[in-house]
C-alpha cells in the first residue's frame, strides 16, 4: 500500500526479490487522478510499477467499507507491507494478514513521527535518520518496533537526496523484515511515548522564510524543502524561491534581517543571527539561475531588502 516514489521503489524491490516468500500477491494505492496538459487519468507511482508487473491492484476511494475489506481479504495475505500510504488503518483490515501488518517509516521512531519526517530530521538539524520497521496499530506511528536501519545526514543533504537514500534503505530492511516474518522471528520493542514527536503534512505557506530566524535554521529550510515545496521569499513584489545556500556566520546582528548586506563574490543576507550567502534562486516562471545574475539582472544592490 502506498502511493509516493518511496513507496514505488519498495515495491519495486519487493516484486524483484528471489523467492517465493516476497511473492506480491496484490497491492493497494490511491485512485488514477488527471495529470499534465492533457489532463488524462495517470496511476500513481506504485500502481504504475504495479502494473508494469500485472500485479492485481485495488485502487479504494475510500478504504472503510465492507466492499474494500472484502476485495483486500480475496488476496489472502500473509504480511501486509505497508509504505507512505498516509491514512490510519482501521482493526479490520489490520486484522487481515496472517503474520501482520508491517510499516517502514522513514524516520527513527518515535521521532518524527507524522506525515513529514524526512523534512522534519533536516529542519530539526539532525545528525542521522533512517527507517523503522513496524507493527501497525490503529494509531499514527504508534505501534511496536521490530528494528531500525541508521544512517547520517550530510550537511548537503535536501529533502530529494535524503528520500532517495531511505527509499534504498527502506527496501533493504524490508525485505529482512519479510524474511524474518516468514521464519517467526520479528522481534516486538515497544516505543517510548516520552520521547515522541510529530511532524504536520507539508503545505506552500511552510516555506515562506521568516528571516528573524537564525541562519542556520533558514539554511535548513532550504534543504527540507528541494523539491518541494522550496523555500521563498519576496523581493519587493516578487517571489523568489531559494534553491541553494550557504551559512556564512552564525552570531552576527548588526543589519535588519533579510537585508542583502553585501553583493560579492554572491549576495550575503543577514538573518536574525548570522547570515546566508545565497547560492541559487528562481523567479517565478523562470529557469534556476545563479543567486547574482538574479539581481544584477533585477539592478538589485546591497541594502535592499527580502521579505519586507
Amino acid at each position: 500500500m502506498g502511493t509516493p516514489a518511496l513507496a514505488a521503489h519498495i515495491l519495486e524491490r519487493l516484486v524483484m526479490a528471489p523467492g517465493a516468500d516476497s511473492r506480491v500477491v496484490g497491492v493497494v494505492t490511491r485512485p488514477d487522478r488527471p495529470r499534465g496538459r492533457g489532463l488524462g487519468m495517470e496511476p500513481s507511482e506504485v500502481g504504475a510499477v504495479a502494473a508494469k508487473h500485472q500485479i492485481p491492484t485495488l485502487k479504494p476511494v475510500k478504504i472503510r467499507t465492507p466492499e474494500f475489506l472484502n476485495e483486500l481479504k480475496s488476496f489472502d495475505p500473509d504480511l501486509l507491507v505497508v509504505a507512505a500510504y498516509g491514512r490510519i488503518l482501521p482493526n479490520a483490515i489490520l486484522d487481515v494478514p496472517k503474520i501482520a501488518p508491517m510499516n517502514v517509516h522513514a524516520s527513527l521512531l518515535p521521532r518524527h513521527r507524522g506525515a513529514a519526517p524526512i523534512e522534519g530530521a533536516i529542519l530539526a538539524g539532525d545528525a542521522e535518520t533512517g527507517v523503522t520497521i513496524m507493527r501497525i496499530i490503529e494509531q499514527m506511528d504508534a505501534g511496536p518496533m521490530y528494528f531500525q536501519r541508521k544512517i547520517p545526514i550530510e550537511p548537503t543533504d535536501t529533502q530529494a537526496t535524503l528520500k532517495e537514500k531511505l527509499a534504498e534503505l527502506g527496501a533493504v530492511a524490508m525485505l529482512e523484515a519479510i524474511d524474518l516474518a516468514t521464519r517467526g522471528a520479528l522481534i516486538e520493542t515497544p516505543q517510548d511515548e516520552s520521547l515522541a514527536t510529530y511532524t504536520a503534512p507539508l503545505k506552500k505557506k511552510d516555506a515562506m522564510i521568516d528571516w528573524t530566524a537564525n541562519a542556520e535554521q533558514i539554511e535548513r529550510i532550504t534543504r527540507a524543502y528541494d523539491p518541494w515545496p522550496v523555500a521563498r521569499t519576496r523581493l519587493g513584489a516578487d517571489e523568489v524561491l531559494i534553491w541553494r545556500a550557504a551559512v556564512e556566520d552564525t552570531s552576527s546582528t548588526g543589519d535588519a534581517p533579510g537585508a542583502i548586506v553585501s553583493m560579492k563574490p554572491t549576495p550575503m543576507v543577514q538573518c536574525g543571527t548570522g547570515r546566508l550567502r545565497l547560492i541559487e534562486v528562481q523567479a517565478a516562471g523562470r529557469k534556476r539561475m545563479p543567486a547574482i545574475d538574479f539581481l544584477r539582472g533585477k539592478r538589485v544592490d546591497a541594502g535592499a531588502r527580502f521579505g519586507a
